[in-house]
């Protein structure tokens, strides 16, 4: 079967119904992704603008960000691309209270066996104390 890719406006007109018509077209898209009609792909860079999105235009809290992405990871007939990586990020952007970007590069660091960054990053990375961060 034929993939398709989603980008990020389809999924922020889904979450947050701010046109309905267009939320409607995008949950009749789910479902028949759902239903196996059509096979849909999306990345986690979608998935770090949608967060973008909804803090920065929306202005929902990380706790109310998190639920709405494990929901989109969750969707039957959806792939996301290294979506076991989106799903770390969330964990650490949620109860650790840091940017999704530094949460997905915590757990690209976890995967790779790597606990050294070099950041000048000291507000959000140490907060994680798994990470050793340096600076050049």
């Amino acid at each position: 079967m034929k993939k398709s890719f989603v980008d990020t406006n389809l999924f922020i007109r889904y979450l947050t119904n701010d046109d309905p018509a267009k939320a409607d077209r995008v949950e009749k898209l789910l479902d028949q992704a759902a239903g196996g009609s059509v096979t849909l792909v999306t990345t986690e860079m979608v998935m770090a603008e949608m967060v973008w999105v909804l803090e920065s235009y929306y202005e929902l809290a990380n706790t109310d960000i998190a639920p709405l992405i494990r929901g989109i990871l969750a969707t039957p007939g959806l792939e996301v691309i290294n979506g076991p990586l989106v799903g770390r990020a969330l964990e650490l952007y949620e109860g650790q209270n840091i940017d999704f970007v530094d949460g997905y590069i915590a757990a690209v660091m976890e995967k790779h066996g790597i606990s050294d960054l070099y950041s000048y990053d000291r507000k959000h990375i140490s907060r994680l104390r798994t990470i050793k961060r340096k600076e050049p």
